[in-house]
């Protein structure tokens, strides 16, 4: 009999993204406390979000808003990671990258944390930005993706092509 396995990938839904970032456009050209605060929100490139205000306070309160919509949309805050908001001329300027894929030094302390506290007989195999786990049995499996879920871990996981 086959082994069965399933991926621990971290992967970003782009065009959930972007449907929270339209959403936030929206409501900052909307919100009375946004007006005149030349407030502004816009994909920077194709992984990079900026935001644009002439306050370091509407700044942040711009990327609190986009925060909110991306919960909504059921999307992980641990995918954003935003800088401060610097001064550039006159406005102020907040980058945020958007974190995807699983690093070798990640998918090294995810490896060990299943060999560790997983149950016995599991393999994990790091495959470039993702993480193959394997077992004879799946029920073993599941107990690894409820061990996964319970931990803290500072990146997004999803778990794909369970087999």
């Amino acid at each position: 009999m086959a082994d069965s396995s399933f991926d621990v990938v971290s992967e970003i839904d782009r065009q959930e993204v972007d449907n929270a970032l339209n959403q936030t456009v929206k409501e900052v050209g909307h919100r009375f406390d946004f007006k005149g605060t030349g407030a502004a929100i816009a994909w920077s490139g194709t992984k990079d979000i900026e935001i644009k205000a002439n306050s370091e306070e509407r700044a942040n309160a711009v990327l609190d808003v986009f925060r909110e919509k991306m919960v909504k949309r059921g999307l992980s805050l641990k995918v954003l990671d935003a800088g401060e908001p610097k001064l550039s001329g006159k406005e102020y300027r907040l980058v945020i990258a958007l974190k995807e894929g699983i690093d070798q030094e990640n998918a090294k302390k995810i490896s060990k944390m299943i060999r560790d506290e997983g149950p016995k007989g599991v393999k994990a195999q790091i495959q470039g930005e993702e993480l193959r786990v394997s077992s004879k049995k799946k029920d073993d499996l599941q107990d690894v993706i409820t061990l996964l879920k319970g931990k803290d871990l500072d990146i997004a996981l999803q778990f794909k092509n369970y087999r």
